[in-house]
């Protein structure tokens, strides 16, 4: 079976996903655009942070639209890496400072 859970022409199709509540998509896709206005960072700076967030959240829409996009605003291909480096580091470090929580429970069992 080659059938993909994601299928890529959704991508093409996400301003249409609100259409059975048109008021909330128009909010939501007005946020969205805002989010992604030069402003402080730059678009091509909001890019990579959005590609590297897609990496963490796992993404695959996300992935691909924010590579696109990054390349676009002007990114290379080292600077996507260290971004998904940056994202990996961060959830790496999350997922570790967790244990912590076992160190409390093994002592706690008298370990």
């Amino acid at each position: 079976m080659s059938e993909s859970y994601y299928h890529r022409d959704h991508l093409a199709k996400f301003g249409t996903v609100s259409e059975a509540s048109p008021e909330l998509g128009k909010k939501f896709f007005a946020y969205y655009s805002a989010v992604f206005a030069e402003g402080a960072l730059t678009e091509r700076e909001k890019c990579l942070i959005a590609l590297a967030v897609a990496h963490t959240v796992q993404c695959p829409y996300c992935i691909d639209a924010y590579t696109s996009e990054s390349l676009a605003k002007g990114a290379d291909l080292e600077q996507m890496t260290e971004a998904i480096h940056v994202a990996t580091a961060i959830r790496g470090g999350a997922s570790l400072v967790h244990g912590m929580q076992m160190v409390e429970q093994a002592k706690k069992a008298g370990m």
